[in-house]
C-alpha cells in the first residue's frame, strides 16, 4: 500500500452557504469556516495540531508574514505543524496531500485547512476587470491585452479546430452546472437556463459567451484531515483520501507544449487510490469556464482525447449521466470567490460520500475525483476520495 493511501481521512468540513458576506474580511471568515469544521469534526480548537491557509488578498493580514500563523494567532490554535501553500487555485486539492504526510510521518496529528475570502464585497468593477488582465508572459502576452477569458478562448478554438467540438457542446456544460445549482439553496444562481440561453448571451471572448465562463462570489470553506484510524472515533463517517497527484505543464500559454492536452498527473492519483476512471461515481471539476470541464474529462480519462464535447452531449454530466459533474453547480453557478473558488468542489465530494446532499445527491456514490486547475491550464492537483 502506498504511504499515504487510505491512512487519513476528512472528517469536518464547512462552506459558505451565501454567495455574498458583506463587512467580513478574508480573516474572519477563514475562521468562521475552520469553526464550523471543527465542530462538524466533533473536535475542539485544541485538537488542532496543523494548519493549512493559502494566502489571503487582504495587504493587512498579507504582508511579509505566514498567512497560517496569522490565522492560528486569530482563533488562538498553539499547532506543531503550519504552512501557507501558494500553488494558486488548485491548492486545495494540494493541501489535502500535504496535511495527509504531515499526518502520515508524524508531523501531527489533525490538520485544519481552510481558505476564504469576500471577493466580490470588497472589489471595485475597475479592480476585477484589471485582475483579469493581468495574467500572461510579461514580454510576449502582457502588452497585447490578452484576459484571462482570451485565454480560455483561444483553448476552447484550438479544440473546436483539432476535434470538431461545438459552442452548443460547451453549452451543456453550463446548463447542467445551472441544473444542479437549482438544487442547491446556497447557489449563487439556480434559475434554470437552456443552451440558447447560453449562445445568445453576451460574447465576452469568442467563442465563449457570459454564460460559458464562471461567476464571481465570495466565500470559501474549510476541512479537517486525521488519521484513519482517529476517524472512525469521532462523530460523522470518515472519508478516506485513498490517491493525489500534482501536476504542471507550462506557466504561460505562449510556450505551453499543447492548447488541447494538459498533461497526464491524475494518473498518479488513481496508480496510489488503486482505481482507475471507470470506479469514480462523481466528479469535482474545475469548471471557471465550460471548456476547461471538457478539457478535464479527456486528461482525466474518463474519455478519449478529443470526446470530451461529445461525452457532454451523449454520455451527460447530470445527476442522471454517466458521470456527476459538479453536483452542487460548481464555479459556473454555485459560487467562485477566486483562489478559494475549488474548496467548495472538495467540500461538496465529502457531502456526497456523506450521502449528505438532499435532492442533489447521486445515488451510490462511494468514489469521487477532485480535481483542481491553476493558472491558464498550468497547474494541476486531483484527490481521489472514498468510503471506508
Amino acid at each position: 500500500m502506498n504511504s499515504i493511501s487510505a491512512r487519513t481521512a476528512v472528517v469536518g468540513v464547512a462552506r459558505s452557504e451565501t454567495p455574498f458576506t458583506p463587512g467580513k474580511t478574508s480573516l474572519q471568515l477563514h475562521a468562521e469556516y475552520a469553526r464550523e469544521a471543527i465542530a462538524d469534526a466533533g473536535l475542539a480548537p485544541s485538537d488542532i495540531d496543523g494548519v493549512l491557509t493559502a494566502g489571503c488578498d487582504e495587504p493587512t493580514y498579507c504582508e511579509d508574514v505566514a498567512h497560517s500563523a496569522v490565522l492560528c494567532e486569530y482563533m488562538g490554535l498553539r499547532p506543531r505543524f503550519t504552512y501557507s501553500v501558494d500553488l494558486g487555485t488548485p491548492v486545495f486539492a494540494k493541501m489535502v496531500e500535504i496535511a495527509a504526510t504531515a499526518i502520515t510521518s508524524g508531523r501531527c496529528r489533525t490538520v485544519l485547512i481552510a481558505c476564504a475570502e469576500p471577493t466580490v464585497s470588497r472589489a471595485s468593477r475597475r479592480g476585477a476587470v484589471e485582475k483579469m488582465a493581468s495574467f500572461g508572459h510579461p514580454d510576449f502576452e502582457l502588452p497585447w491585452g490578452v484576459s484571462i477569458p482570451a485565454f480560455y478562448a483561444l483553448i476552447a478554438r484550438r479544440h473546436m479546430h483539432e476535434f470538431g467540438t461545438t459552442p452548443e457542446q460547451l453549452a451543456r456544460v453550463a446548463v447542467t452546472m445551472r441544473r444542479h445549482a437549482g438544487l442547491n439553496p446556497g447557489a449563487r444562481f439556480r434559475e434554470p437556463i437552456s443552451v440558447e440561453d447560453v449562445l445568445e448571451s453576451r460574447l465576452i471572448a469568442d467563442p465563449l459567451h457570459k454564460l460559458d465562463c464562471c461567476i464571481t462570489t465570495d466565500g470559501g470553506g474549510a476541512v479537517v484531515v486525521t488519521s484513519s484510524e482517529r476517524a472512525r472515533d469521532l462523530r460523522r463517517p470518515p472519508v478516506l483520501i485513498l490517491g493525489t497527484a500534482q501536476g504542471f505543464s507550462h506557466e504561460h500559454l505562449v510556450v505551453a507544449p499543447s492548447l488541447t492536452s494538459f498533461g497526464d498527473a491524475p494518473a498518479s492519483a488513481f496508480a496510489m487510490a488503486g482505481l482507475d476512471p471507470d470506479d469514480v461515481d462523481v466528479a469535482m471539476l474545475y469548471d471557471n469556464f465550460t471548456i476547461s470541464v471538457v478539457l478535464q474529462l479527456e486528461d482525466l480519462g474518463f474519455c478519449t482525447k478529443g470526446e470530451g464535447g461529445a461525452f457532454v452531449e451523449e454520455a451527460g454530466i447530470g445527476l442522471d449521466g454517466r458521470l456527476p459533474v459538479n453536483p452542487h453547480g460548481g464555479l459556473l453557478s454555485e459560487s467562485h470567490p477566486g483562489r478559494p473558488g475549488g474548496i467548495s468542489h472538495l467540500v461538496e465530494a465529502v457531502v456526497q460520500l456523506r450521502d449528505d446532499a438532499g435532492p442533489r445527491q447521486v445515488d451510490g456514490a462511494d468514489v469521487a475525483l477532485v480535481h483542481g486547475v491553476g493558472g491558464i491550464m498550468s497547474n494541476h492537483a486531483t484527490a481521489i476520495l472514498g468510503l471506508g
